[in-house]
């Protein structure tokens, strides 16, 4: 079983959507995983262990039975955040130097602003063996998205309006360090700056995860949403008891900007993963999929202390108050009264207490993995999320318990089977 310290310690160390499926990929290969490359024919075995990633920002882990598979167990969680992201030729001069960024994903912008930043993602590098990818973390206090003081910008506890061309550019030195920030880039990736082909680069908030409050029941970090559910989605996978099913553990990216890119719930790496693996043990797809079920795992919101008008009369979740099933009847989220009776199953099997959300009539809530993977590989899928306040802020807080629910929760559901029938579903 993971811990509550071994989760702070994979979100400090998981500045970027990189950096995170880096981090997961280093546990499965620590416990005796096979890297396998889209690129290459797999040779699979039964009892074998393996996982694949796409753009070193997705990843897919798999465990193959003894004996033939009745279908799959997954989930499915995202490596990426709300955050900005550094431009390409970003140094910027104005009586100092700053770093040209963009928004990526829907942000809350005001907690970035008088906060030590810095920069972590990835370089593309020129080397005699061709481009090479290497991750990079400034790892220092590098940088500040300054505030207007109040005496200029009277308005400014009223409700402001942040322009973030103008409002949310951080300041990174004087005018004296031009180019410090290609060297300091170079200088982490080990290579000279001429060298330096292409990159993905993300701010990122310096404070580390805390526990805090009264008994110490709460849970403060970066990206809470959502790599406590990738973290505990893997720990479930990987102290799962053998079943008959195949358990699948799934990180993809971009779900904060739709999800429609190459490393995406939206795109074929889920599709094309099972159809090799169906196709490396002899078994047929598409009755493979007849037997299998989604748990898609994104954070969900937790009942506002200040304003519980936010939340639907009879479903307010909190914090520590176990794992949340997701419904809403337009589909934004899967849930049905099957994937429910499903998840709750397993929920009960584990000891794990489970709430109810549904967003109120008149607030729109966003979508998740669930529905945009169904348009890829459809199965019985159900919606969940661990209850959390300030999602999609750069420094979110959740409950010290729900992650560990979560885990104990997947290590049931990866063991079971389902034998479909016309009118529900068998569990073993």
């Amino acid at each position: 079983m993971g811990t509550l310290s071994e989760l702070m310690a994979f979100l400090d160390a998981s500045p970027s959507c990189f950096h995170a499926i880096q981090n997961l990929t280093d546990r499965l290969s620590a416990q005796g995983y096979t890297a396998l490359e889209e690129g290459r024919s797999w040779d699979l075995i039964p009892g074998g262990k393996y996982y694949v990633t796409r753009n070193q920002s997705a990843l897919i882990a798999f465990r193959l039975p003894e004996g033939r598979p009745t279908g799959f167990m997954l989930s499915a969680s995202h490596s990426d955040r709300p955050c900005f992201k550094v431009k390409e030729k970003p140094e910027l001069e104005s009586g100092c130097l700053r770093l040209a960024v963009e928004r990526y994903g829907g942000m809350l912008m005001a907690p970035w602003l008088d906060r030590p930043l810095s920069v972590a993602g990835r370089v593309l590098v020129r080397t005699e063996e061709g481009i090479r990818s290497r991750l990079v973390n400034l790892d220092r206090d590098l940088c500040m998205i300054p505030n207007v003081a109040i005496h200029m910008n009277r308005k400014a506890n009223e409700g402001y309006a942040y322009n973030p061309a103008v409002d949310l550019i951080p300041l990174v030195g004087s005018l004296e360090s031009k180019g410090e920030f290609d060297r300091l880039l170079a200088e982490a990736a080990g290579c000279a700056r001429e060298d330096i082909l292409g990159s993905d680069l993300f701010l990122y908030n310096r404070d580390r995860a805390k526990v805090w409050g009264a008994k110490e029941e709460y849970l403060s970090a970066q990206a809470l949403d959502d790599l406590q559910c990738a973290w505990a989605t893997m720990e479930g996978f990987l102290n799962a008891r053998p079943g008959k099913s195949v358990p699948v553990c799934c990180v993809f990216d971009n779900e904060e900007v739709g999800s429609n890119t190459m490393q995406g719930a939206d795109s074929t790496f889920l599709r094309d993963t099972l159809q090799r693996i169906c196709h490396g043990l002899g078994m047929d797809y598409r009755s493979s999929l007849a037997g299998s079920f989604l748990v898609s795992a994104d954070n969900a919101h937790a009942v506002h202390p200040n304003h519980p008008e936010y939340a639907d009369q009879n479903h307010r979740p909190v914090m520590n108050g176990g794992i949340v099933i997701k419904f809403n009847a337009n589909q934004r989220y899967t849930t049905d009264g099957v994937s429910a009776a499903i998840f709750r199953t397993a929920c009960e099997r584990a000891g794990v207490p489970t709430q109810t959300f549904c967003n109120r009539a008149d607030l729109a809530g966003g979508s998740t993995l669930g529905n945009i993977s169904s348009s890829q590989v459809s199965i019985h899928t159900v919606d969940v999320g661990l209850p959390q306040l300030a999602m999609h802020s750069c420094y979110e807080t959740a409950g010290v318990k729900d992650a560990l629910y979560l885990e104990k929760a997947m290590g049931e559901l990866f063991a079971m089977s389902l034998i479909p029938g016309q009118w529900g579903v068998t569990i073993e």
